[in-house]
């Protein structure tokens, strides 16, 4: 995490974000401006959440896209890539972020890459809903999935080939590589 441009309260932070032009997390206090994407980050959110959208039409899971915040248990409140909750959404007061994600998807980029996969994860990890966590690399074919086997205990898969699979429990469905990367060219892992 970069340092902090403002400190302020929770309600002054998301009366903040109502009227800023770029978005930033809050964390104890804190307000961080957020990093922008490159072409290819946009590109992967945008087939992964298509994708979704259309495996999981008429279910009781619906994805959100990155507009839409994420408020953890120890007061992190961002902006994921893409986020899925199943059944009725739990959302803040204001209505601005969701509770209960089941799955959360990040799009690596070489500024937030090390934060997504290390205290962002941890922080994320506190959600009791959250089963998945789907980090796709925006500059080779490469995508680790976190799945929450137990209690405190969460397996490791990647993934390297445009064919594979990526079994997402808790949505009872399956994402292939080549559904996020459609059109996107990037390095294959040496």
């Amino acid at each position: 995490m970069q340092s902090a441009l403002k400190h302020a309260t929770k309600e002054e932070y998301f009366a903040l974000e109502e009227v800023a032009t770029k978005k930033h997390e809050f964390f104890q206090g804190n307000i961080f401006a957020m990093a922008g994407g490159t072409f290819n980050h946009a590109r992967i959110s945008g087939n992964t959440f298509s994708t979704l959208k259309f495996k999981l039409r008429n279910k009781h899971c619906q994805p959100t896209i990155s507009d839409m915040q994420i408020e953890t248990p120890h007061g992190l409140v961002t902006y994921p890539d893409i986020a899925v909750y199943c059944g009725k959404p739990e959302l803040t007061k204001n209505q601005c972020a969701l509770l209960n994600p089941i799955l959360i998807i990040e799009v690596l980029s070489p500024s937030t890459r090390l934060y997504d996969q290390s205290d962002k994860f941890l922080l994320y990890r506190a959600i009791p809903s959250f089963t998945d966590y789907l980090l796709i690399d925006s500059e080779k074919i490469h995508v680790q999935h976190f799945h929450k086997n137990k209690e405190y205990e969460w397996i490791l898969h990647e993934y390297f080939q445009l064919n594979d699979n990526v079994d997402l429990v808790s949505i009872n469905d399956c994402l292939t590589l080549l559904e996020m990367y459609e059109e996107i060219f990037v390095e294959s892992p040496a």
